[in-house]
């Protein structure tokens, strides 16, 4: 659905961030891209949401070759790590709304989606009143409203306590099953590795493993990423030692 064909990203001035990066996303896949601070996974969640453009090799989807970025951000929707970055309304109900069209369908078309997330209780709750988890339940509301072909999560267990992280496992189980193509990014594996199809294991910015998760987690740990307890167990391996 999605094709990277060797990909590098710099900013301006400065030592490029992604370097060389070939991967295909397929239809329905939910990926976990996994790999510590600063690796790269943020970046490459911006060029699949279109907020980038590589500074070389191409990036394409499925059906949209004459305009690889418009047919990204049409598709996709990010929702990033920190919340407060992406809340754009002064309540629950106009965050939902904002930039959308008006009328009675779209107003109910979002109260559906605020009763299917819990939200709706705090339909005009000011968004500084919300908890942190209820934040990223907003985010991921306001992504799903329009309907996108691949949603990308950045860290999105972040910050939140264990109530919070079984609402999250349970929203990206119901989305893959529901068959909608996920990127997830994580640089802790114990929340996620259950929940995906293939790993994609990014270190300095290069692409230095990609597989279905037994395939690639003997290599994580060396690239800053912790591996599930069960493995660390059945390994015997002790993370926090040098």
């Amino acid at each position: 659905m999605i094709r990277f064909d060797e990909v590098s990203f710099s900013y301006l001035g400065r030592r490029s961030v992604l370097s060389s990066v070939s991967l295909t996303i397929s239809r329905g896949e939910t990926l976990g891209l996994v790999g510590a601070n600063g690796s790269g996974k943020s970046t490459l969640l911006s060029l699949l949401a279109g907020l980038y453009v590589p500074t070389s090799g191409s990036l394409r989807v499925e059906g949209d070759e004459t305009s690889p970025e418009s047919g990204v951000r049409s598709q996709c929707r990010l929702v990033m790590q920190d919340a407060d970055l992406q809340i754009i309304g002064a309540t629950v109900s106009e965050d939902l709304l904002v930039g959308r069209e008006k009328g009675a369908a779209a107003l109910e078309r979002a109260r559906r989606m605020a009763r299917s997330f819990g939200l709706l209780e705090q339909w005009d709750t000011p968004v500084q009143n919300l908890s942190w988890g209820t934040k990223k339940k907003l985010c991921l509301a306001t992504a799903l409203l329009d309907s996108p072909q691949v949603l990308l999560l950045d860290e999105p267990f972040s910050g939140l306590d264990y109530s919070g992280i079984k609402e999250m496992r349970h929203m990206i189980r119901s989305n893959g099953e529901a068959g909608l193509t996920q990127v997830v990014a994580v640089h802790d594996l114990e929340c996620l590795v259950d929940l995906v199809d293939r790993l994609a294991v990014l270190s300095q910015g290069k692409l230095v493993g990609l597989g279905r998760p037994e395939e690639v987690l003997d290599i994580v740990l060396k690239h800053g990423v912790r591996p599930p307890c069960s493995w660390l167990l059945e390994k015997q391996v002790r993370p926090w030692d040098d």
